[in-house]
């Protein structure tokens, strides 16, 4: 379709970016850390980490995974929530010239066990929390190196004993775990300073991040995201950012998990490409301490899901915070509700921007200007270099104004899925990725999100597909058909529900609940459960999900 929504954009903002400009994300990397050396890069638990120290660590770590056995391009997993550590990881993998893959630290084994074989990671650094359950699952991967981390590790070391010492042996969050091939993180970085970095040959091509999403077969999938798509995608959320930053100066919260590719993109490497600081919050569902930080961090910048700023609204205090500074909140992930936005604006008087992607597209497609006055109800306007149309069920062209399926082009585009062609195929026609939602277009050029095409479940901005749900539940002995549908939630914009055909009627709601709960992470267990004595099928036995979702 025309780019009717380039005369929406903001005079300064250019119609197109150069996607090579920087030939990856570590030259965006060093030219940041020599600019901003002094400038705080990362605040947690009250430690303050500069870009000269996160320079420097970032490199140790590299120089010792170069030394370690690994070569340029190997899989390195990430498997943390918003600690030092993580940056530290995450750009000395990238330096080290090899893949990043991030790992949500509340998988379950069998989850753990097929992203890491999947993957082929020969690495993976990961918070001693959650080592059980890599202890369950590595002998069926190739993992030879695992680096083990503390919550406390890069904290002062009166406070990083305390605080290890409270995390394992008072709040006792550390289950017991057999990995006898595990060292320290902390120690590799440390024994990096003893080892040459060679700094690799990298360009656009090369993988920078297998970042996991669901799929429609139940499993889940590596987007195979390049330096070069990462290089466009920043830029093109510079076009929009540049003009309502200043480089060096904005204080940004981060709540969202950095594993997750929405902050992954829209707080760590934004900003550390901008030389400011961002505050990590390791748990942000303890919202008294959540807000308690912002109360002592003079934050310009927040980002989030629906479910964080709705939670803070109704966290006593927050209505009490300075929000002088603020310069923008953005909502991605999930749909940013009315109620919210409006209650937001009336709260922080500063608007709640929307915007739009997927984890496919780097993840950002379109975004609400920061210029707007109030909330619109729309995703935005597409960033620049990217086509996006409209189409019927016969892959037609609708008319402006009219539903379609949102099909997008564009250098932020993945290069496709790991080891599967046909899903890239099913996927990617002719450099068009189908999002499988339905939009419409304004004559301003704003898309609004109608529906989504697909069956996906959205929980708190996280992609819960049904068939992998359904598999689970299957699992159990007592199920004879199911159905997995999302139905929705205030608190998460949808949750997962499950019509079940049961064996016999011994089999509870809690029963297959506590069932999915073994295999599955939290946001994905099933919280309502309908049995039934039949599930509505098409005429070739496949279940309509969408008539059980309508009902």
């Amino acid at each position: 379709m025309e780019k009717i929504w380039l005369k929406s954009y903001a005079p300064t903002m250019p119609a197109e970016i150069d996607p090579d400009r920087y030939s990856s994300v570590v030259d965006i990397f060093e030219q940041s850390i020599k600019k901003y050396a002094t400038n705080t890069s990362y605040i947690n638990m009250g430690k303050s980490m500069t870009f000269a120290e996160l320079d420097e660590q970032s490199q140790h770590f590299a120089a010792y995974l170069q030394n370690s056995g690994l070569k340029k391009g190997d899989a390195v997993a990430i498997m943390m929530p918003n600690l030092l550590q993580y940056p530290v990881a995450l750009f000395g993998v990238l330096r080290a010239g090899m893949v990043v893959v991030n790992v949500n630290p509340l998988y379950t084994a069998r989850e753990l066990q097929h992203q890491l074989k999947d993957a082929d990671a020969k690495a993976i650094v990961i918070v001693e929390n959650f080592a059980h359950t890599l202890s369950e699952v590595i002998k069926n991967t190739n993992v030879k190196s695992v680096l083990l981390t503390s919550l406390g590790d890069m904290l002062p070391p009166i406070k990083k004993w305390l605080t290890n010492f409270v995390v394992k042996y008072v709040k006792k969050l550390v289950p017991k775990y057999h990995l006898p091939q595990a060292e320290s993180f902390i120690d590799a970085v440390k024994s990096g300073r003893n080892h040459a970095y060679t700094r690799p040959q990298l360009s656009g091509d090369d993988i920078a991040f297998l970042q996991y999403t669901g799929g429609t077969t139940g499993v889940s999938k590596g987007a195979m995201l390049t330096h070069r798509n990462i290089v466009a995608n920043l830029e093109q959320i510079s076009t929009v950012l540049e003009t309502a930053i200043t480089p060096g100066k904005e204080q940004v919260v981060t709540a969202l998990p950095l594993y997750h590719i929405f902050a992954l993109q829209a707080n760590c490497l934004t900003f550390v490409k901008y030389g400011c600081t961002n505050l990590l919050i390791t748990n942000p569902r303890d919202m008294p301490g959540f807000v308690k930080e912002l109360a002592n961090f003079p934050f310009t910048v927040l980002t989030g899901v629906n479910t964080l700023f709705n939670g803070l609204l109704n966290t006593p205090g927050f209505d009490q915070l300075d929000f002088s500074r603020l310069n923008f909140a953005l909502g991605g992930g999930m749909a940013v509700q009315k109620a919210v936005a409006e209650r937001w604006q009336k709260v922080t008087g500063h608007v709640l921007l929307e915007g739009y992607g997927l984890t496919e597209c780097c993840p950002v497609v379109t975004v609400n200007p920061p210029s707007i006055k109030e909330y619109k109800g729309s995703i935005g306007l597409p960033v620049a270099s990217t086509n996006i149309k409209l189409v019927d069920e016969a892959g037609k062209e609708v008319a402006l104004g009219e539903p379609g399926e949102m099909l997008v082009k564009g250098p932020q585009v993945m290069l496709g899925y790991l080891n599967r062609p046909e899903a890239t195929q099913e996927m990617i026609v002719d450099g068009w990725l189908a999002t499988g939602d339905i939009a419409r277009c304004d004559e301003e050029g704003y898309f609004y999100i109608v529906d989504r095409k697909k069956d996906m479940i959205l929980v708190s901005g996280f992609n819960v597909f049904p068939n992998e749900i359904e598999e689970v539940a299957a699992m159990h002995p007592n199920v004879v058909e199911v159905a997995a549908v999302g139905v929705p939630n205030e608190a998460t914009g949808e949750l997962v529900k499950l019509f079940v055909v049961r064996r016999n009627e011994s089999l509870t709601e809690k029963e297959l609940i506590d069932h999915c709960r073994i295999h599955l992470t939290a946001y994905k267990v099933p919280k309502k459960v309908e049995f039934r004595d039949e599930l509505p099928k098409t005429n070739v036995g496949k279940i309509l999900r969408r008539e059980l979702r309508d009902k």
